[in-house]
């Protein structure tokens, strides 16, 4: 895919449990949004608080996640690449679905373009089903229509309203 003529808004989804977790999100926004190098053209529209959470579907320490909207011209491959090569400067590690990180990268959404290839899917596939994710998400874009799916974020957070997630004082910028 080739990059868009038009800058679109894509939301990044941004988490971290292992060493200084807010530290290293505040960090790692400051070089998406730093328009430079492998995130060229991209610039900052909104970006949430940080929220706590206990792992899902996993152990470990509770999770600082946050959701960052931005204005890119790169393509969704582009974005995603940038995205795991900043993951890999901060030492992340696969060892196991859903494993303790010291960041992790997600992109949620793409402007209104659906992805399904292998390594690539937007929207994000478990978008709905997180709430560490939907709350940060309601935050900065309440109304947000995501392509492929009916309704809105407000509609989703709704049904994940059982799992624990708690806003903190500390914003991403």
């Amino acid at each position: 895919m080739t990059a868009p003529n038009t800058p679109l808004q894509a939301a990044i989804g941004l988490g971290a449990n292992l060493g200084q977790a807010s530290t290293t999100l505040q960090t790692a926004t400051r070089t998406i949004i730093s328009n430079q190098g492998a995130f060229a053209g991209c610039e900052l529209v909104a970006a949430s608080h940080l929220y706590r959470s206990a792992p899902y579907e996993a152990n470990g320490p509770d999770f600082l996640n946050a959701v960052l909207m931005i204005r890119t011209s790169q393509s969704a491959e582009q974005l995603l690449q940038a995205l795991l090569q900043l993951e890999q400067q901060y030492g992340r590690e696969r060892p196991a679905r859903n494993a303790p990180r010291t960041l992790d990268l997600d992109l949620l959404t793409y402007g209104q373009v659906t992805i399904q290839r292998p390594g690539l899917t937007v929207p994000h596939p478990r978008l709905t089903q997180r709430r560490f994710v939907l709350e940060p998400l309601a935050e900065i874009a309440p109304g947000l229509s995501v392509p492929g799916l009916e309704g809105s974020i407000d509609k989703w957070l709704g049904q994940v309203s059982a799992q624990a997630v708690q806003r903190t004082e500390l914003s991403l910028i």
